[in-house]
């Protein structure tokens, strides 16, 4: 399968801009798949799924549009492009993280008569309080409170030959990012039962064992047997126990219970990730400027995702648009300087 084929057969299904049966029947089979494919084996499995799915597909729909506009990248631009001087700090900066673009290289190496190609450029967002030099009318201030942004860690994964295809490639990541946090959901489940398995084990060899006068070589040694206050606490341990596993179920329950926690997830898709369109306008330093200040500054646009939950994250990223003439070679390793870490 070529590379443009893996882009229409990945994103097809996926319409930015309607809901059709067929493209939420691909994401209910998508979303078993990934998650236990033996949901299938559960009476009215499409019927009962399909409406969080759904829930989730308009969610992505109304992310994938509020996605900011193309950017068009271009080491040449840099200095008249107040977006790029505020993302890289020079144009060898910019150069050398297009230069890491490999999927980018590999999309234009299989098809060399593509001019241009589209890409997600991503980077960690950092909002900091310090103190600098300010006006004050034609007065130069000490210690004015300011905010600064801060743009590092530029990644470029995420390539496509068009917006079109692009946008909904994201759209599809999102979706398989959603379909991970149920899948960790199920997967605490899983192994809360596991320990609870092993610890009913536990329970009954431990009960057995001071019902046959003690623990360990206490039956052989002759102690006397364990008194029955520590023989009820034990049975009353694995009581409960097998009462949490019953509550649990097995077999076809627990497939219910991994369908319930999927449907949730769907449910609430922005429980689990926000994007939030950004517009600030910048500095030549990257401080921020409110509309009182009538220093010079221009208006930089860009969109931050928030991933929530245990582990949360938040990146910035744009949409860029990069003729193939404009793709660095690829950074050829220094031999001399690896030497010397070895």
């Amino acid at each position: 399968m070529g590379i443009l084929d893996w882009f229409k057969h990945r994103a097809g299904h996926f319409d930015t801009d309607r809901l059709s049966e067929e493209m939420v029947r691909w994401a209910v089979d998508k979303a078993v798949e990934l998650t236990n494919p033996r949901l299938k084996l559960l009476p009215n499995l499409h019927k009962r799924l399909a409406p969080s799915v759904e829930t989730t597909i308009r969610f992505l729909q109304g992310l994938v549009k509020s996605l900011p506009a193309v950017r068009r990248m271009s080491t040449g631009t840099w200095s008249a492009d107040a977006a790029l001087r505020a993302f890289f700090v020079s144009p060898s900066d910019m150069k050398d993280v297009l230069a890491r673009a490999d999927g980018l290289r590999t999309l234009f190496e299989k098809f060399p008569e593509l001019e241009e190609a589209y890409l997600v450029l991503g980077m960690a967002f950092t909002e900091q309080r310090v103190f600098g030099l300010g006006l004050h009318g034609e007065m130069v201030q000490r210690d004015v409170a300011q905010l600064t942004v801060n743009f590092s860690d530029h990644k470029t994964r995420l390539c496509g030959p068009d917006e079109a295809v692009l946008r909904r490639v994201i759209g599809v990541e999102i979706f398989e990012y959603l379909i991970s946090r149920a899948l960790s959901e199920i997967g605490a489940e899983r192994s809360e039962r596991q320990e609870l398995q092993a610890n009913r084990s536990l329970i009954r060899a431990r009960l057995r064992l001071l019902q046959q006068h003690g623990p360990g070589l206490g039956s052989m040694l002759g102690e006397a047997p364990a008194d029955a206050s520590q023989q009820a606490r034990l049975e009353a341990e694995l009581l409960d126990n097998e009462r949490q596993l019953e509550t649990m179920g097995g077999g076809e329950a627990v497939m219910e219970g991994e369908l319930e926690t999927l449907k949730s997830v769907l449910d609430k898709p922005q429980d689990y990730l926000s994007i939030e369109p950004r517009r600030i306008r910048l500095s030549s330093m990257n401080v921020v400027l409110d509309e009182t200040n009538t220093d010079s500054g221009a208006e930089v646009d860009f969109a931050v995702i928030e991933l929530k939950g245990a582990m949360p994250q938040r990146r910035a990223f744009v949409i860029g648009c990069l003729a193939q003439t404009e793709l660095p070679p690829p950074k050829s390793m220094n031999y001399h300087d690896a030497m010397r870490y070895l």
